[in-house]
């Protein structure tokens, strides 16, 4: 493993509730091993992109309800597909070599995987997305 790979896995928060076991699939060992922890690792600037998304779409977000305001954040993850593979490359630029090999071989499925983890990370962010907490 490069000097990169290891400062990489250093950086990671630790997930108790993330479970590794052997009889996991491999996506879903992918997703407990490197995208929780990525994504959680990842948090702040999830929400300053996410900001940034609200302030370029005139923000409008402020003044929706809440039913209203996690289908604009679903909207945006599932929908709009530039802002998604910004999302995408927020996570990926985090993984090691062999990682990226890992996750290369089935792509599509953790696409899926990581932006519903990023999709339930601004949901439980979602006070943070308010207006006066807006930078």
């Amino acid at each position: 493993m490069n000097q990169r790979d290891l400062q990489l896995l250093e950086l990671r928060p630790e997930i108790p509730s993330a479970i590794v076991t052997n009889n996991m699939s491999r996506d879903e060992h992918f997703q407990n091993k490197t995208l929780r922890p990525v994504a959680k690792l990842q948090n702040d600037l999830f929400i300053a992109v996410f900001k940034n998304y609200i302030k370029k779409h005139k923000n409008a977000f402020y003044s929706f309800s809440i039913e209203k305001k996690i289908s604009f954040i679903e909207n945006a993850i599932q929908r709009d597909i530039k802002f998604r593979n910004s999302l995408k490359g927020i996570m990926i630029g985090q993984f090691t070599i062999e990682e990226y090999a890992l996750y290369i071989e089935n792509s599509s499925a953790l696409n899926k995987r990581m932006m519903n983890i990023v999709k339930e990370r601004m949901f439980s962010n979602i006070q943070l997305l308010e207006e006066e907490m807006a930078y």
